[in-house]
């Protein structure tokens, strides 16, 4: 745990509220790692733990009047939020279909590529998605490289669902059509 001595929590926070920006990296500098380590601890994913650590400051920044002195120190209430925050983002993932990830594997093993694609594929694989109409590549771009959801995308496209599906199917197809022209070039 951070060394706390001679450390005002509420001073800290007030400078937060006066968007002070250095007071929020003071706070992630005293702070940051216990956030990380328990997030890490709960989600056993590095990069599932850093976008936790990420949120719990970004909350603090948003919403410094969240924290309560009176009823407790700062680490204990981040403790907590970040105890929480990571048992949601956990059980979002395991609620998260796999649709995104049997889909593209599909694509791939059709195409011949059963294992983890090496550099070229993968280099290829990108380079097919961008020559998509860019409705498609950003549809399949957040769903299998931002891991969003079909009502995720929507959402964040302001789009009806099935929009949303149809483009991910028609760009699907295209980029399968696309990666056998690809390959069949390369032999």
């Amino acid at each position: 745990m951070p060394d706390n001595t001679g450390f005002d929590e509420a001073d800290l926070i007030n400078r937060i509220k006066s968007r002070d920006q250095s007071a929020l990296s003071e706070l992630y500098q005293r702070f940051g790692g216990p956030v990380y380590g328990l997030a890490m601890r709960v989600l056993q994913n590095a990069g599932f733990a850093e976008e936790v650590t990420q949120d719990i400051f970004l909350k603090i920044w948003d919403q410094p009047d969240s924290w309560d002195s009176t009823r407790g120190k700062l680490i204990n209430w981040l403790m907590t939020v970040t105890r929480y925050t990571a048992i949601d983002r956990l059980r979002k993932e395991q609620r998260r279909p796999s649709w995104s990830a049997v889909d593209l594997e599909d694509v791939l093993n059709i195409a011949g590529k059963n294992g983890p694609l090496d550099e070229q594929d993968a280099m290829l694989l990108r380079t097919l998605i961008q020559q998509l109409p860019l409705a498609q590549t950003e549809a399949i771009e957040l769903a299998f490289f931002g891991g969003m959801s079909h009502s995720e995308i929507a959402e964040q496209l302001s789009l009806p669902l099935g929009t949303v599906k149809t483009r991910l199917r028609l760009g699907l197809e295209k980029l399968k059509d696309m990666w056998f022209e690809a390959i069949g070039q390369q032999n």
